[in-house]
């Protein structure tokens, strides 16, 4: 029997793994929420708050109880800290309703835009709320992302609000998340235990008033339903895995897995209207994409660099 530790390479190839299977399943759950299309979003996310609760005080028993009880004393000892978890709770759920209601009244496009988005105005937030510096790269694509946004709403006559809500509340959240320092199962957790009584009361109210589909819905229905449970906790844990074992760089790249797979079914399953003019608009957030990343890339390379030659 082998008692070796693994190897740099092993935990790089079960890191990319863990990461990749993420952003596959959240690029495929728009087809997941699609065939819960005839219940609301509130009653979906609802039941996603409650199940992913159950989901995860599972994976604490057997993994991380000793983890939790250092989180909650660490959390006690700054109540500021609480203050920041109960807005990260908030701001999760937000964005979850907003995703699930535009995935199921045929906006799956605008929320693969609005993940496309997301480092970017990830990185805002970090000059306005962290006083960070914009390298030339990054300045250029946040320039480049702003004309694509404004192309959008020049040529569809709307503002792309969707795309923008889903970016801005999970930027908030992860922003927000940074200065938590918590680990990821408890504050999964915790997070959804905060918003896990209003859930139950109104998947209990809808049930009262006939108008709920768990669990004297039908069974496709009802199974679908406490599967939401799994299908927003196993893509957050390997995420988790997968951040750990990774460089940012690596991890930033695969980040676009998901909004590419929801932006191809957006177009080829819910046959949503995608004019040249649209491709026109994306391009160039897509190109201040490929830019930001290889302008991450190079930081961190002159970053090691100048680290080693301090040595």
């Amino acid at each position: 029997m082998n008692f070796l530790p693994d190897s740099p390479h092993t935990h790089y190839r079960r890191g990319l793994i863990a990461a990749c299977s993420s952003f596959i399943i959240w690029g495929t759950l728009p087809l997941y929420w699609y065939f819960l299309s005839h219940v609301e979003a509130g009653e979906i996310l609802a039941h996603r708050i409650a199940w992913s609760f159950i989901f995860m005080i599972f994976v604490l028993i057997f993994t991380s109880r000793k983890q939790l009880t250092t989180d909650l004393h660490f959390l006690a000892q700054d109540k500021k800290r609480i203050g920041f978890l109960i807005l990260a709770a908030l701001l999760i759920t937000a964005n979850w309703l907003i995703y699930i209601w535009a995935v199921t009244h045929g906006h799956v496009i605008d929320t693969s835009i609005g993940y496309y988005l997301n480092p970017l105005i990830s990185v805002l937030l970090g000059v306005v709320c962290f006083s960070e510096k914009l390298s030339m790269p990054k300045q250029i694509s946040v320039v480049l992302a702003g004309i694509g946004i404004a192309l959008m709403t020049w040529q569809s006559g709307h503002f792309p609000w969707i795309a923008l809500l889903v970016s801005g509340t999970f930027a908030l959240y992860g922003a927000v998340k940074k200065g938590l320092h918590l680990n990821p199962v408890s504050s999964i957790t915790l997070e959804t235990f905060i918003v896990l009584v209003p859930s139950i009361f109104y998947i209990y109210n809808l049930s009262q008033n006939g108008r709920g589909h768990f669990p004297f819905g039908d069974v496709t229905t009802a199974l679908l339903l406490l599967g939401a449970g799994i299908v927003t906790a196993v893509p957050l844990l390997l995420f988790s895995y997968g951040a750990n074992e990774l460089p940012l760089n690596v991890l930033g790249f695969t980040q676009y897995i998901s909004p590419t797979l929801a932006f191809f079914w957006g177009i080829f399953f819910f046959r949503e209207p995608f004019s040249a003019d649209n491709l026109m608009s994306l391009s160039l957030i897509w190109v201040s994409l490929i830019i930001f990343s290889l302008g991450e890339r190079l930081q961190t390379q002159t970053s090691r660099y100048k680290q080693r030659t301090r040595i």
